[in-house]
């Protein structure tokens, strides 16, 4: 029988221990966009000192691009937390993305190409708290109900274990996660978009409109 990880519990896990030591370690969160990250940094600014690495190059559009990133630094400026939250920017490289995706095109969403993906952002951020000197590093995917999170989770490790860095393993969309971070999109005025980034995830998302449009 497989064994399935509780990944909310193992983050509660190292929270406890973070607590009982007194100390603020600091933590390298990448992020896919502002409505995302927005729950993950109230619910972890408590216990981290936080940098929002926002490295995505499967975003097809620079504009989206540019769109996302300002609203991501929008929501640090504006959100109250205990600890004062700092923003890296990574470089935008849709053409490696677009490497990872080749042959992998008409794949349905959640499928290989997306596993690449996961990786080449996961991998990006796990040798930049290594670079930096990060005590850890997670992402905010897994907050999303479309995301595998056990998948998130065993790459972020195994790039973590190549570069020698520390992954915290989370499972975001739990305890409500995921609800919290539509409400506080509200209460923040959020941009939020209904596809991942990628032209794939964007023709995904137009194909379901028109369907529920045509009903």
């Amino acid at each position: 029988m497989e064994n399935i990880i509780n990944y909310q519990k193992e983050l509660e896990k190292t929270l406890s221990n973070i607590t009982a030591q007194g100390s603020t370690p600091t933590l390298l969160l990448h992020s896919c966009c502002a409505p995302c990250s927005s729950y993950c940094l109230e619910y972890l600014s408590d216990y981290f000192n936080i940098t929002i690495y926002y490295y995505n190059p499967n975003i097809s559009m620079k504009e989206e691009y540019d769109r996302r990133v300002e609203e991501q630094k929008r929501l640090i400026s504006a959100m109250p937390v205990k600890h004062p939250i700092s923003f890296l920017e990574g470089s935008y490289e849709p053409e490696l993305f677009y490497k990872i995706a080749k042959g992998k095109e008409n794949q349905p969403e959640g499928g290989e190409r997306c596993f690449g993906c996961y990786e080449l952002r996961l991998r990006e951020a796990a040798k930049c708290a290594k670079e930096n000197g990060f005590d850890y590093f997670t992402t905010t995917l897994t907050i999303s109900p479309h995301k595998n999170a056990a998948k998130l989770n065993s790459i972020g490790e195994a790039v973590a274990a190549e570069y020698g860095a520390v992954y915290l393993r989370s499972d975001f969309k739990k305890k409500n996660g995921y609800k919290r971070s539509i409400e506080l999109s509200k209460e923040f005025d959020l941009y939020r978009q209904d596809y991942c980034g990628c032209v794939y995830s964007m023709i995904s998302s137009r194909d379901r409109r028109e369907s529920k449009d045509n009903e």
